[in-house]
């Protein structure tokens, strides 16, 4: 297995044009096998049905270009991935500078950055380019070439399966499909790879954990049409990981439902583990989130992001680069915290005191010799657990009743175990 340097493992990927299908997501997916020998890949035939939405043409493309009446290339699809519309038909013809015009695309508001842009449900053909590229063109004849194909083929999408001491499962999820952005696209499957390494190295994990590499949209809706029985009978949390790798804000966006088990996991620890978030609503969602907790499937999905996309100025552009957006330390952040997460589930459990009454500590040398006035708060976490540990609360319910860390709350109940003060029932979720 080839250790991930987060930085490095985006690099790798950088240069690859990715979409919802084609050679791009195979080697996008090929490499992170490279990361995850266990990743099984699998194959969806285009015109498959897949809940309601259908399995489309894969596409390919060799090149793409604009040239001027002197043959000179201003707009090349080889220099940057995002200068063609993803999922253009086949073109080659000359126009004038007023019938080349409907099929170049740009944002005056940001004079330098080529958009992204897609057309994957209708023929189309066009070009991105930078508002000042636009500006610079002068009335005459161009040549607009785009070397692509629409054809029978295949879906692609990877999944790790890792097994606990149960069945229930931990489900996230990641996609693969676009071009080089770095924040909304390669920062997911980074966090993904690196927290799925992290799994692999643990011992004795209470849950079963599924990481999910798909297109986004019809990728979700194409594993949903497979697996959606099984994940409904197992799955206890679930996490869209997307937009993960800035440094500039920490972001909630809550499942459809916003009560879920994972919803409770996620604000307990962005509000013990993070100076400030921004919370968003359901409304503000954008992302695989849509599919999987969708009515008739709500899974208890939740997306904890850096910048939330749609809100960052350089948001499907090609200034959504490396070191401009995406930094090391944005993403070893963003990966650590989904550990704290993750490891929240892992010991959450229902403690139960074993002892009528409040248990006498001083005697077992839990309790402050000396009385005073201060006494009880030195121990304060301590005795909240065994006072709330009545068998219908969680560690977590205790934690949030306390306005503590979940981790100072299992310190203390490994203190009270230890001392047979405390016995623990599995979590039912």
């Amino acid at each position: 297995m080839k250790e991930i340097d987060l930085i490095g493992f985006i690099k790798e990927l950088w240069p690859i044009n990715r979409s919802i299908t084609g050679k791009g997501l195979r080697q996008t997916l090929s490499v992170i096998k490279e990361y995850l020998p266990e990743l099984n890949l699998y194959e969806v035939e285009t015109r498959t049905k897949v809940l309601d939405w259908e399995v489309p043409e894969e596409w390919d493309i060799n090149e793409a270009y604009i040239e001027d009446s002197e043959g000179n290339r201003i707009v090349d699809f080889s220099e940057n991935n995002l200068h063609v519309i993803g999922y253009s038909a086949p073109v080659n013809k000359e126009l004038t500078l007023e019938e080349l015009e409907p099929h170049l695309f740009s944002l005056p508001e940001k004079p330098n950055a080529i958009p992204y842009i897609t057309s994957y449900y209708k023929k189309y053909w066009g070009f991105c380019i930078t508002d000042l590229q636009k500006k610079e063109l002068k009335s005459g004849h161009y040549k607009a070439v785009i070397d692509s194909r629409h054809f029978e083929g295949s879906l692609t999408y990877g999944d790790l399966q890792i097994k606990g001491q149960t069945d229930k499962e931990v489900f996230i999820s990641t996609y693969c499909c676009h071009p080089s952005l770095a924040n909304n696209e390669l920062s997911g499957p980074c966090v993904a790879v690196a927290l799925a390494q992290w799994l692999l190295s643990q011992k004795d994990l209470k849950y079963s954990y599924r990481i999910v590499f798909a297109p986004e949209t019809i990728g979700s809706a194409t594993y949903l049409e497979k697996n959606l029985n099984d994940l409904k009978s197992k799955v206890i949390a679930a996490f869209n990981l997307t937009c993960v790798g800035d440094e500039r804000a920490w972001s909630y966006l809550p499942s459809r439902l916003g009560n879920t088990y994972t919803d409770k996991v996620a604000l307990h620890t962005l509000n013990h583990c993070t100076d400030s978030y921004s919370k968003y609503t359901w409304s503000d969602r954008g992302s695989d989130e849509k599919m999987y907790c969708a009515p008739h499937i709500n899974l208890p999905m939740v997306s904890v992001m850096r910048s939330k996309h749609g809100t960052y100025p350089e948001y499907h552009t090609s200034l959504d680069t490396i070191g401009k957006v995406v930094t090391a330390k944005g993403l070893s952040d963003s990966l650590e915290l989904h550990k704290k997460m993750i490891s929240i589930i892992e010991n959450d459990c229902v403690p139960i005191t074993k002892i009528i009454g409040e248990p006498q500590l001083g005697k077992r040398g839990l309790y402050p010799n000396l009385s005073h006035n201060r006494s009880s708060e030195l121990v304060r976490t301590r005795l909240d657990v065994i006072s709330y540990a009545d068998g219908k609360h969680t560690l977590l319910d205790i934690a949030e009743k306390c306005d503590v860390s979940f981790f100072d709350v299992l310190d203390e109940l490994e203190v009270l175990l230890k001392h047979d003060i405390i016995q623990i029932d599995y979590l039912k979720v």
